[in-house]
């Protein structure tokens, strides 16, 4: 969430940002507007406490005084006491308002983010290792893994509905396989493993603004109570939710590896076979807290951290920058890992890595105290995917096939497999 007193004072700058998320700027003058309302309703309920102050230090001061003086001012203490319950009733009706209407607006994107509508527009930073040269046809994943019979996606469809697969056999432990790996290397890095609830409360994801990214994508009990996480960037940002941290803890660094659900509304179409776009599917997160002055650094750190994994695993990938209008709603700066897939030619996405300056724990409450009794400032949030498991399983299979339909399993995850060479 911005900063009121920023729409206030810099509404130029925001509506820049908006225009350049290719969306509306009118809402900026919607918040204006609302807060000016809002101010007028605090400063009224203030000059009438004032004067109620007054009017009681009159009292204590007027014994002895005719009746018809302390009639008065008890009359006009209590036309003061019903315009203080009016005023703060306005000043709390319009607050709330304004909180929801700020809710609605993106966070400002950093200065040297590319401009651009779509992901056509997303800037190539630099890539690592040459895409394979097979000498035959690359197969899909979907067509090596039911022939290996290491996933499944009719009985996917059967036990839940489409979007969903089981992993059998090797492709089981491959997946377990890669689990492992990754939150070895995460941990060995210095973030903390959490084990967190798959389940979280609305002002869990309101705070992280994925109530506003996933409003329709994610999965909710009945009484909308509860929703199945749409990422565990959620609860682990949530971890400190309402907190004051000392400035000598930060960063907090963790990592988690869940399973995530989402709707995938907007995906109609999209991938409708395979691995890639599921509605449950398991990944490896990394969330950071920071001092505002270290979030750029720490941002470059955990992109280099699911980079480090991709070179591991001498998978051939690339680092984009996402331009204006491609970078999501809590974020300033965000770059994408995109992994080679032999069998569809093209680039996808594997991890996004991201800064939120201070949107988040804005939202969530998340503060510090750079020294003993200073005031508390928000910290600085960023989260990372190392890696999405399931789409690093789909990039081992395509890109260690073998053209008798056999796969070559990743030699640094071969201790992880029993020593297993291949999956036949």
């Amino acid at each position: 969430m911005l900063d009121r007193r920023l729409i206030r004072e810099q509404p130029d700058r925001v509506r820049r940002s908006l225009a350049r998320r290719q969306l509306p700027v009118s809402v900026v003058d919607d918040v204006l507007a609302l807060d000016a309302d809002w101010r007028a309703a605090v400063t009224a309920l203030d000059a009438a406490k004032a004067e109620r102050n007054q009017i009681s230090a009159q009292f204590a001061q007027a014994k002895g005084q005719a009746p018809d003086v302390l009639a008065a001012l008890r009359e006009r203490s209590n036309e003061l006491g019903e315009a203080i319950a009016s005023h703060e009733q306005a000043a709390a009706s319009l607050d709330q308002r304004l909180t929801e209407l700020l809710g609605q607006v993106p966070n400002i994107l950093a200065d040297d983010v590319p401009d651009g509508a779509d992901e056509s527009a997303n800037r190539l930073l630099r890539a690592s290792g040459d895409p394979p040269r097979l000498a035959f046809e690359p197969k899909p994943h979907w067509e090596i893994g039911e022939k290996l019979g290491i996933v499944d996606f009719e009985r996917g469809v059967r036990i839940a509905r489409s979007r969903f697969a089981v992993l059998e056999g090797a492709g089981a432990r491959l997946s377990r396989a890669l689990v492992n790996f990754f939150l070895e290397r995460d941990v060995t890095a210095g973030f903390i493993e959490v084990s967190p609830p798959l389940l979280v409360n609305r002002e869990s994801v309101e705070a992280t603004g994925h109530l506003s990214k996933f409003s329709d994508a994610m999965f909710a009990v009945d009484d909308g109570s509860l929703f199945l996480s749409p990422t565990s960037e959620v609860q682990l940002v949530n971890l400190h939710r309402g907190e004051i941290l000392e400035a000598a803890d930060l960063p907090k660094r963790y990592t988690a590896y869940t399973a995530c659900f989402r709707q995938e509304a907007g995906a109609a179409g999209k991938d409708t076979r395979g691995l890639i776009r599921q509605h449950q599917f398991e990944k490896v997160e990394l969330v950071a807290l920071t001092r505002p002055e270290d979030s750029s650094a720490i941002h470059e750190q955990i992109v280099r951290q699911a980079e480090s994994l991709l070179q591991a695993l001498e998978l051939p990938y690339r680092v984009m920058l996402l331009c204006s209008g491609d970078t999501g709603f809590a974020s300033q700066k965000t770059y994408d890992l995109e992994v080679w897939l032999p069998g569809q030619q093209a680039y996808r996405e594997i991890s996004s890595c991201s800064n939120c300056g201070d949107f988040q724990a804005r939202r969530a409450g998340i503060r510090y105290r750079s020294a003993p009794k200073a005031k508390p400032e928000f910290v600085h949030t960023l989260n990372g995917s190392a890696l999405a498991v399931g789409r690093t399983l789909v990039a081992v299979l395509e890109n260690y096939q073998n053209e008798d339909g056999s796969v070559r399993v990743p030699r640094i995850l071969q201790p992880y497999m029993d020593g297993a060479e291949r999956i036949s």
